[in-house]
């Protein structure tokens, strides 16, 4: 076993990637990529350093006829019906309805705790105590939720870094930029003001592994045991010094901030774009970049008072924005959702360019900058037919998903692609996010605008989009509907009865009590008796919810 593999074994047996190796070794990326890809070999201190990093031996790493085989800890199990507080967004519900003030604490006690855990001492070389961030939207069950996790990280002793009012992405970045152990966002996404969520996200600033999650609800059910403590009735609590510090860090978003702004290498100046912020965390954020970049902006959806969030703005209700673009003769119009993780985009003539356009166009850019990995672009089953055929005309490809942001990410992360997103509007560029970024798509699409001279009407002319029918069925149990046998037979035989041209599509919500039918053909009349033909399905099979 050569020291390449060794380093190779070691790195991902700990959950490393190569940044946090070289971060801990003080040394570059790049020298650490050089040793795993065998063109170098580590000089003899940080040999040495290695070592007591992983607890072998030097002989142990240079000898090649010794194998190292350090088994990975046991992970707990997921059951196999997932999660149940904890879906594929996060914790999400209504605020002290199903998603409690002390669900918050809890969770925050937890992560405090797992984190101050001895195989997570690497994450926090050179600090006191695990470092975690909390940011937040502006729904007004936000700041009860922030201060609730910060009470329970403290009391677990760990430090909580709040950066106020801001956006998942930013969270993100700042997760992974400034090596804090984990960071928390507080929001519902594009939800209405009471529903809120709580967002978990591991050091590298990607949606927290399932099997922590899993920890969490372990913990939240006491379920001691899982989290090997047997015979306990709670988490350890803090004491004395050791209790952790509550740091305000609104500097963290300051330098998101300056950190969007650097992605651009040109001036807006002599464009007029109109941003609807949804009442939301990009308010103080986008108006700011687009400002500095010299853009002339009109802003909507920038009076948050906690009970607006969403309501009748941004991308869920992008109506006026469309209106607002066409009347006042702007070039473009972007608006974004509650935490900004998503962005839809409006043209100079009011049309919607949602996320499958969006992506057409900046895989486009990408193929054309030869950056586009194997001319292909992630999207999920929910992505209409017409983008799949415009990118094969264009000379690209698509890989698709089950529905969930996570979803294209860890197929983007799996076979190594450069692009991928929704049609609704999540939008992951890897070059610089590993998530969703609203503001930043917005950016990157005005960018391709001005290095093109071209409209986002004509960048988006190729993509002819079919008809598509979406209605949302609140249920009691999504799982159920989905597995049960005459729905499923109708939905074949649907399918079969548009003989390829158009489909219909059943799939749970993965953040709301809902299943949603997705019908995409030309004939409208045709696409509302297969919906009532699957709701007529649902309602006797006695699933309808509230």
């Amino acid at each position: 076993m050569t020291i390449a593999e060794k380093i190779i074994h070691l790195r991902m047996n700990a959950s490393l990637s190569q940044l946090d190796l070289a971060n801990a070794l003080k040394v570059s990326r790049q020298s650490v990529s050089k040793w795993e890809k065998g063109e170098c070999v580590p000089s003899l201190d940080k040999a040495l350093e290695l070592c007591s990093l992983f607890k072998i031996t030097i002989d142990e790493l240079v000898n090649e006829s010794i194998v190292i085989n350090k088994k990975e800890t046991k992970k707990e199990e997921v059951p196999e019906e997932g999660n149940h507080y904890f879906g594929t967004d996060g914790f999400r519900g209504e605020s002290n309805k199903n998603l409690t003030a002390m669900h918050a604490f809890q969770t925050g006690r937890f992560l405090g705790w797992y984190f101050n855990k001895p195989e997570f001492a690497k994450l926090h070389a050179g600090q006191e105590r695990p470092r975690i961030c909390i940011g937040k939207d502006t729904r007004r069950s936000s700041y009860m939720f922030e201060y609730a996790l910060c009470a329970g990280i403290t009391a677990s002793g760990a430090d909580a870094y709040i950066l106020h009012v801001t956006t998942t992405p930013s969270v993100s970045y700042i997760t992974r930029s400034e090596h804090f152990d984990c960071g928390v966002m507080i929001t519902a996404s594009h939800n209405i003001f009471y529903d809120n969520g709580i967002k978990v996200l591991n050091h590298n600033g990607e949606k927290m592994e399932d099997d922590v999650a899993h920890l969490i609800e372990c913990y939240i059910d006491k379920k001691f045991d899982k989290l090997g403590l047997k015979d306990a009735t709670d988490l350890p609590y803090a004491e004395r010094e050791n209790i952790g510090k509550v740091i305000d860090f609104e500097e963290g978003r300051a330098r998101y901030t300056g950190y969007l702004i650097s992605t651009i290498p040109t001036s807006f100046r002599g464009l007029r774009i109109a941003l609807d912020c949804a009442n939301g965390a990009s308010w103080a954020i986008a108006p700011q970049v687009f400002k500095t970049l010299g853009a002339d902006i009109t802003v909507i959806g920038d009076e948050p008072n906690g009970l607006n969030t969403n309501r009748d703005c941004g991308s869920t209700h992008i109506e006026k924005l469309q209106e607002l673009v066409k009347k006042g003769g702007f070039d473009v119009g972007f608006a974004f959702d509650g935490d900004a993780d998503r962005c839809l985009a409006v043209d100079a003539t009011g049309e919607v360019i949602d996320g499958d356009k969006i992506m057409f166009i900046l895989g486009s850019r990408l193929k054309r900058h030869r950056t586009l990995r194997n001319d292909t672009v992630v999207s999920t089953i929910m992505s209409n037919s017409g983008f799949v055929k415009a990118l094969e005309d264009a000379g690209m490809k698509t890989v698709q998903t089950a529905v969930g942001d996570r979803f294209v990410y860890e197929e983007m992360m799996k076979n190594d692609y450069w692009i991928g997103g929704e049609q609704s509007g999540h939008i992951i560029i890897r070059k610089y996010q590993n998530t969703g970024d609203g503001v930043l798509t917005a950016l990157k699409l005005t960018e391709e605008m001005l290095d093109t001279k071209k409209s986002l009407k004509t960048l988006s002319a190729s993509v002819h989009e079919y008809p598509q029918q979406l209605e949302n069925v609140r249920v009691i149990d999504k799982k159920a509907v989905l597995s049960d046998k005459d729905i499923l037979e109708k939905v074949e035989k649907i399918n079969k009865e548009m003989k390829g041209k158009g489909r219909i599509l059943l799939r749970e919500s993965g953040t709301e009590p809902v299943v949603r039918i997705m019908l995409e053909s030309d004939d409208k009349e045709l696409n509302q008796k297969y919906i009532d033909t699957i709701k007529a399905l649902i309602k006797k099979g006695g699933y309808i919810g509230e």
